[in-house]
């Protein structure tokens, strides 16, 4: 006998869930998800953002940008979200998770514990590789970087979407929005001014 997620859940006076943001490297999903997580703590909510880019530089460290390295990554991606919604938190995954089969895996698995909501966070390639916070379009171009999304590999958008962002017509808080929008409800978070 132990402690399960409901009573966890309970003491935090919140139900869990995993919103997960995928989009282009560069179509804003990390801005996204940390103006997420400020809004959500104002609320006094118990949050926690997992970002595909800073899980490269630790837990997936070892996976490279090949096929079934993506798919690896994206696994792990999904067993620390469960654990931390088992934990009891709104769990806030910002990841290019491109290929549909992983998303709806993490989708199955995320689902049994907490409601899932995937949000895609949509821009043309040309507005994302403008962007470029990083210079890897640029280093991808110049051969660099093997596999990118977008270019050496593809990125398969969602078919149905909780909610389908226009990243280049929405502003980054409009986004955060329209997510709590939807969301709040679910997770018995309510807004404070």
């Amino acid at each position: 006998m132990g402690v399960d997620l409901g009573q966890r859940a309970s003491i935090k006076e919140q139900h869990p869930c995993a919103i997960w943001l995928t989009g282009l490297s560069g179509a804003g999903k990390s801005t996204i998800a940390n103006l997420l997580e400020i809004s959500l703590h104002r609320s006094g909510h118990h949050t926690y953002v997992l970002d595909g880019d800073n899980l490269r530089h630790g837990l997936n460290s070892d996976l490279g940008f090949d096929p079934p390295s993506r798919v690896e990554n994206m696994r792990r991606i999904t067993e620390v979200a469960g654990l931390l919604v088992d934990a009891g938190l709104i769990v806030i995954v910002s990841s290019i998770s491109p290929f549909r089969l992983d998303r709806e895996r993490a989708r199955s698995a995320l689902s049994r514990r907490a409601p899932f909501v995937e949000v895609f966070v949509d821009v043309p390639l040309a507005v994302a590789e403008s962007r470029d916070p990083k210079s890897l379009y640029r280093r991808a171009r110049a051969g660099e970087l093997s596999h990118f999304t977008g270019l050496g590999s593809a990125y398969e958008a969602p078919l149905n979407p909780e909610l389908h962002i226009d990243g280049v017509h929405l502003s980054p808080m409009q986004a955060v929005q329209a997510i709590r929008q939807i969301t709040d409800p679910m997770t018995g978070v309510v807004a404070r001014p």
